[in-house]
């Protein structure tokens, strides 16, 4: 199945609902990458941890072997975004999109030796990820997705 059941709540951000709607309508060659960085994002659907909505969001494109990073830095802020709470409730009820069609996929949180490979992997793709990590005092989660 490649969809979440429920309804789906779009994002409060306008900038995010119509990246997200225009790499849905071109099966991922529209709105594939962040703004203007060229670099390349994918969307990942989720459960509301509260509301049990559908959620999605963009994130950087960060695949090794068929898993993906999920950084949930917001930037550097003191807290972690909502949508990490919502992987964390409902690991097993996630989509990734990569290309023209999303996948189910079981997220978990990595730490130790394993969560510093996944940032210098992270941090790769987009260094900026290295000054967010400056900004905060928290440790900023990385979530691995693995296909179901």
């Amino acid at each position: 199945m490649n969809h979440l059941e429920g309804t789906y709540v779009p994002s409060t951000s306008e900038w995010v609902r119509n990246q997200i709607d225009e790499y849905e309508k071109s099966a991922g060659t529209v709105g594939n990458t962040l703004m203007k960085t060229g670099i390349p994002v994918i969307i990942v659907t989720m459960r509301g941890a509260k509301s049990g909505n559908v959620r999605k969001i963009a994130l950087m494109r960060v695949e090794h072997e068929g898993s993906y990073a999920l950084v949930a830095s917001r930037g550097g802020a003191a807290e972690n975004p909502d949508w990490y709470t919502n992987l964390i409730e409902n690991p097993t009820e996630v989509l990734v999109q990569d290309g023209p069609a999303p996948f189910r996929v079981t997220v978990r949180e990595v730490k130790g030796d394993e969560y510093n490979v996944w940032w210098e992997r992270s941090a790769a793709v987009f260094p900026q990820y290295n000054e967010y990590k400056t900004k905060t005092s928290r440790i900023i989660p990385i979530l691995i997705t693995e296909p179901q």
